[in-house]
């Protein structure tokens, strides 16, 4: 069931980001992300947004209460281990402040119902549609358990998975109720045509090249310096949101004392070539980045070699 989404925040709030406390609504920030609801059935239309807009934000694409069980299993894992506070409802997923959730991420994507999840028939059937033909997806899935003060900085995903094709799509599937406060993933709008960043950081490999991997974790010296403006919104345990693999995006920080519980995962045409890291029994996943970092190249300097300082 396709729902309608309202949101609840003033307009005139701050939000932590990165190094900035921002106005939501204002020069940096926009406060929301438009759904493409009203496309679904119209698969050029939505080609056309995503052309445009560089995501596409579908609302209750998935089944809530399929959502809902996914995170419940997770949450139990987490349980298991200690990171959940003991006198809180579970489905809360309330930190225990005197042990966090920590350990491998497979011993939480491995849930059953987390992996039927991302290879549900709502998700794989969309992109059948939308991209024409067989669907694949990685076998390794990106899980984050985001604690209270965690956020991520501005990046493309292709420096991460850019060795197969690059018509490659990340999926980002909040595993329950997302507010603002709780760090919203934030998108870059303009971002997919800084032609220049495309050419020198988008055309790198963390793994190959030993940078750090985030653009920046500045999100006004991103617009200042190269254009476009920052746009979030609250999700809901069912929404996606999609975008391709060159929309810078980021997060808000979690100021919450809850996690914040999302997945990233990735689809493509089953015929197109695969990046080797992200598939297999046991794919190989990073094998270079941040394992030496006497190796490790600053974001700073790596910019200044591509002139983007």
């Amino acid at each position: 069931m396709i729902r309608q989404h309202r949101h609840h925040w003033g307009i005139d709030m701050q939000v932590p980001f990165g190094q900035r406390e921002l106005e939501l609504g204002g020069k940096y920030i926009a406060a929301d992300l438009r759904d493409s609801n009203e496309l679904l059935d119209d698969v050029a239309a939505l080609r056309a947004r995503m052309e445009e807009d560089g995501y596409l934000l579908i609302r209750g694409l998935y089944d809530r209460e399929q959502v809902l069980g996914a995170r419940r299993a997770l949450l139990e894992r987490i349980n298991e281990a200690g990171g959940l506070a003991p006198d809180a409802p579970l489905m809360d997923g309330v930190i225990n402040p005197d042990k966090t959730a920590g350990g491998p991420v497979k011993q939480y994507t491995d849930t059953p119902a987390f992996r039927a999840l991302v290879e549900s028939p709502q998700i794989m059937g969309f992109f059948a549609n939308f991209i024409g033909g067989d669907v694949l997806t990685f076998d390794y899935t990106w899980l984050r358990i985001v604690g209270t003060g965690g956020g991520t900085g501005a990046h493309y995903d292709v420096v991460y998975m850019g060795r197969g094709t690059k018509n490659l799509y990340t999926t980002w599937t909040p595993l329950g109720d997302i507010t603002l406060d709780m760090g919203t993933l934030c998108l870059c709008l303009g971002s997919q045509r800084f032609e220049k960043v495309k050419q020198t950081y988008g055309q790198s490999d963390v793994d190959r090249d030993h940078h750090q991997g985030w653009f920046s974790n500045d999100p006004v010296e991103v617009v200042d310096k190269f254009g476009g403006r920052w746009a979030t919104t609250e999700l809901q345990a069912g929404d996606a949101l999609i975008f391709g693999m060159f929309m810078m995006h980021a997060s808000l920080k979690n100021t919450t004392n809850r996690y914040r519980i999302s997945s990233d995962t990735r689809y493509q045409l089953a015929t197109d070539p695969v990046d080797e890291r992200w598939v297999g029994e046991s794919p190989i996943a990073h094998y270079a980045w941040m394992k030496e970092p006497a190796k490790m190249v600053p974001m700073e300097v790596a910019r200044k070699q591509w002139g983007l300082d």
